[in-house]
């Protein structure tokens, strides 16, 4: 077992006080400042729970009506990884600030009070769901702003958060493929309950998890195969690819033909936390300790021929 040895970047403090960093990296201890022990990195870049005054000043939303935007308990989920070798970054800021899983640059022009530039993505479908970079709407397609915002506010919060958690994100990667020859990105989340309504498990009945890998593109089959034994193994209703067939950070890190494969995981937050009150439920406990099973069983594997 390794000592976890916590590290945070350093990062604007515009953000304010008590908001920087906004974002945090725990790595596996080698002891002697070695290689990262197991090609695997853990990311949660929803389970962020701050919202700086910045936002909350432009807002028409308070911050209750904003949480259930959050994958609350997923960096307490996954919070047990680093002791088995894997490298874990998760989000201090809130998902409705700037969300991690979206290309930076994914604004609706609507929005905002000024032009944005020409290399905005305005139009794509995230964006027009109201579920860009900075998110337009809360829970029920509410409205989260009270006024526009400018490109100005949209270029710090891509500057505080966005740009250094992928930066850092990036290094992780770059360190695990030096080491391993390859790296393995695992991106956690959780999702409503309702979302899996009419989407039907492997086995039949409603999904607990659903693997997302791009439909194979963003991994090597034996990754997700080797996920979906394992949590089927353990009890759990696994999909794949629906209703989530993995979101930017699958798409923009797996890159099998480049030694980087990447998966999403959606975990149904009726498991584990009551979505009406999003308070844990006891079931939180024996699902982080089955995530420590699937992690353990990921960090065992040799992927040396993983394709």
């Amino acid at each position: 077992m390794t000592a976890r040895e916590a590290t945070a970047p350093e990062t604007p403090a515009t953000a304010g006080q008590g908001f920087s960093p906004a974002f945090e990296v725990v790595r596996p201890s080698s002891g002697d400042g070695g290689p990262p022990p197991t090609p695997l990195v853990f990311a949660s870049p929803h389970s962020g729970r701050l919202y700086p005054p910045d936002m909350m000043a432009a807002a028409r939303l308070d911050t209750q009506d904003l949480r259930g935007s959050e994958d609350a308990f997923v960096d307490d989920l996954i919070g047990g990884a680093p002791d088995l070798g894997v490298s874990v970054i998760r989000a201090r800021l809130a998902r409705a600030y700037i969300d991690l899983n979206r290309d930076a640059w994914e604004l609706d022009p609507a929005m905002f009070e000024d032009d944005l530039p020409e290399f905005a993505r305005g139009r794509t479908a995230r964006v027009a769901a109201g579920l860009g970079a900075i998110a337009r709407v809360a829970g029920e397609g509410r409205p989260i702003y009270a006024r526009k915002l400018t490109f100005a506010e949209a270029q710090a919060r891509i500057d505080i958060a966005h740009r250094p958690y992928h930066d850092a994100l990036d290094r992780l990667l770059a360190q695990a493929r030096s080491a391993h020859g390859l790296a393995i990105l695992v991106d956690w989340h959780s999702m409503p309950a309702a979302a899996t309504r009419g989407h039907r498990a492997r086995g039949g009945g409603p999904c607990d998890v659903v693997l997302g890998d791009r439909f194979g593109a963003a991994c090597g089959g034996g990754l997700t195969a080797l996920m979906e034994k394992t949590l089927e193994q353990l009890g759990y209703r696994v999909a794949r690819n629906a209703p989530y067939a993995g979101g930017y950070t699958t798409e923009h890190y797996g890159r099998p033909t480049r030694r980087t494969h990447a998966i999403q995981v959606e975990i149904n937050r009726a498991l584990y936390m009551n979505e009406a009150t999003r308070e844990p439920v006891p079931g939180l406990a024996r699902l982080k300790t089955d995530i420590e099973t699937v992690t353990r069983q990921l960090s065992q594997t040799d992927w040396s021929g993983l394709l």
